[in-house]
């Protein structure tokens, strides 16, 4: 299931400080051009139900990861990806930055969607306005912790947005139970929500995770600043720290009561016994 350019992103977790200081995609650097061929900066995760293709939302646009195969860039699309997210089948919501050839356009996308896996997007709603870091769809409704202001926002219509609580965080993640029950990973360690994201106490005895996603009731996955998986199979009262990723993560899915999917600076790694080990599925430019 993630991206860090505004000051209170980075205050989050000190981890994210070398995703911070990435260039802007606006204005081409040295590398920019040799990074572009390929999938580089992995911000966010996704697999997509509709035949199971996991997806790397980039700096450099957003790319099918195939099992033993070549990463493709979906369409010619370089926009810098941040927040992303899979609504259902073929179905996507992204936010982030423009691609650089698009002169002139606003430096944020705001809310954008794709209903044809990403082989085209449009504007729906805070374009100019909001840079979603981090973007959860449940419950009919869409999360988004907008890095510009360091709020949580909330939209059941996907144009008009309810400003929530203003935390600094790294990742957060929605329970698929309740609509009011969110996590979000803070600098002290995860802080728990039971109004919808307009408050957060800190979850006493939870580790400090950079990345946290709730695939269902009872089970909570989370990978640390060093890449440590952390896992809660009673809903976030106790936790284990089963395995290892190699590398600073940057982006985390999971799939299915056994898979997860996490990237780092270097690789995006698999594992399909819930965290306890990991193989490498495609490193990084």
């Amino acid at each position: 299931m993630r991206r860090r350019i505004q000051v209170l992103a980075c205050l989050a977790l000190a981890a994210l400080a070398t995703a911070c200081s990435q260039a802007n995609p606006q204005e081409p650097t040295a590398t920019s051009g040799a990074a572009a061929t390929g999938l580089a900066h992995v911000h966010g995760l996704g697999v997509d139900p509709a035949d199971g293709t996991l997806y790397a939302a980039s700096h450099y646009g957003l790319f099918t990861v195939p099992e033993g195969g070549k990463a493709e860039r979906v369409g010619d699309r370089m926009q810098d990806t941040m927040g992303f997210t899979v609504v259902g089948p073929n179905h996507f919501l992204g936010s982030g930055h423009p691609d650089p050839r698009d002169a002139g356009k606003v430096p944020h996308l705001g809310l954008i969607e794709s209903t044809d896996a990403g082989k085209s997007w449009r504007s729906v709603s805070l374009e100019g306005v909001a840079d979603f870091h981090s973007l959860e769809a449940k419950h009919g409704a869409v999360y988004g912790y907008d890095s510009q202001t360091g709020q949580l926002a909330v939209t059941s219509d996907q144009r008009n947005w309810d400003r929530r609580g203003q935390v600094a965080m790294a990742d957060f993640a929605v329970s698929p139970t309740s609509s009011d029950i969110l996590l979000a990973a803070t600098e002290q360690g995860l802080a728990r929500s039971t109004d919808g994201g307009r408050t957060f106490t800190p979850l006493h005895g939870a580790p400090v995770l950079q990345l946290v996603d709730w695939p269902s009731e009872a089970s909570i996955v989370g990978v640390a600043p060093d890449g440590a998986v952390n896992v809660s199979a009673d809903g976030g009262a106790s936790w284990i720290r089963p395995g290892q990723v190699p590398g600073k993560p940057t982006a985390l899915a999971t799939n299915g009561p056994a898979g997860v999917f996490v990237a780092t600076t270097t690789a995006i790694h698999s594992s399909t016994d819930g965290g306890r080990t990991f193989t490498q599925r495609h490193a990084l430019n």
